[in-house]
């Protein structure tokens, strides 16, 4: 389980994110909405371990996190895969997409291009498509490059931070087909995180409101109860 316990977030003295708990379980999609600023994707950003709270807790299958960012421990680190809103913020512009896909493997010294290639395909990138930069394809298809990339090294847990926002319906369906599939095969714990609580109703197993709602499943506000969405 990747949890949150009581977790706080200030920038400059103005906080981002008070009190939040919430908990991912393996083989489960859990749904995060709420209004824009409510803080859903800070607490992605601490829960993918790329941003240190200022206060309270993250566990990672019953292991308390100690370090952040690059100072993680890597065994930890590489449970967890993140992708954003924006692929075009989330990439080298100077790395083709085949050199996106394989950045996980390249800075884990295990190169494979094998596994490169299928994951392309499980995306819906073509061969064409992997020798172009990211200025020279569509958002959607750059965000395919995003999920593949973040899938290389199998995760345990996948927090999509409104992944789907920008692109069309038909994009939107491939890659949260993707990512179901990834998590019925492997078992990993999926947050989705969306303004469309349509998308929610239909993905997650569980639907999270952050902003003072309610959960949709268990009727608990978020952070109300540690450990417990």
């Amino acid at each position: 389980m990747l949890e949150a316990r009581d977790v706080s977030v200030a920038y400059q003295r103005r906080t981002a994110l008070a009190g939040a708990s919430l908990a991912i379980e393996p083989g489960t999609v859990t749904g995060l909405g709420g209004p824009s600023g409510c803080g859903k994707s800070t607490l992605a950003r601490v829960l993918s371990l790329m941003l240190r709270p200022d206060s309270g807790e993250v566990l990672m299958d019953g292991a308390p996190v100690r370090r952040w960012r690059q100072r993680a421990d890597r065994r930890l680190r590489i449970r967890v895969a993140l992708i954003y809103q924006s692929p075009r913020q989330a990439v080298d512009p100077r790395l083709t997409l085949t050199e996106v896909i394989a950045e996980p493997l390249a800075a884990n010294g295990r190169p494979d291009p094998a596994r490169v290639r299928e994951l392309a395909r499980e995306t819906g990138l073509t061969a064409d498509l992997l020798t172009r930069r990211p200025h020279e394809v569509s958002e959607g298809q750059l965000q395919r490059a995003c999920l593949a990339r973040a899938l290389t090294l199998e995760p345990r847990y996948l927090i999509c931070d409104e992944m789907t926002t920008m692109l069309d319906a038909s994009t939107q369906a491939h890659l949260v087909g993707v990512v179901n599939d990834y998590r019925r095969r492997a078992g990993a714990g999926v947050l989705a995180i969306s303004h469309d609580a349509v998308l929610l109703d239909r993905w997650a197993d569980r639907r999270v409101e952050m902003g003072g709602a309610r959960d949709a499943a268990d009727r608990s506000p978020v952070g109300a109860q540690r450990g417990e969405p």
